[in-house]
């Protein structure tokens, strides 16, 4: 398969999850958005690395396949002591993170 079928499918998982960042108000939602756009770029990354005939594109993929997890849990940490205080768990209603 060519190159331009991947980078057309990471575009258009780009754009799902960018949509889905900007219109839903769920906290968890959002996070799965996000990862759907970094799974897009990784996707990019890894079909220019086969291209190009190296490795490169690939390990920096895996890197950013580390610092989503990171991401994930920190989110889902911070949005289950959220739940615990009884504070709204609503994106609109999230302005500032009180101790």
């Amino acid at each position: 398969m060519d190159t331009s079928w991947y980078v057309v499918l990471s575009a258009f998982i780009f754009c799902i999850g960018a949509a889905g960042v900007m219109t839903r108000r769920s906290p968890l939602v959002v996070l799965l958005c996000l990862e759907l756009m970094l799974n897009a770029g990784n996707l990019a990354l890894v079909a220019f690395s086969r291209m190009l005939g190296n490795e490169e594109g690939q390990i920096f993929a895996l890197i950013v396949i580390v610092v989503a997890a990171c991401e994930v849990v920190i989110g889902l940490g911070i949005i289950v002591g959220m739940f615990r205080r009884r504070l709204p768990i609503d994106m609109d209603q999230m302005n500032e993170l009180r101790g």
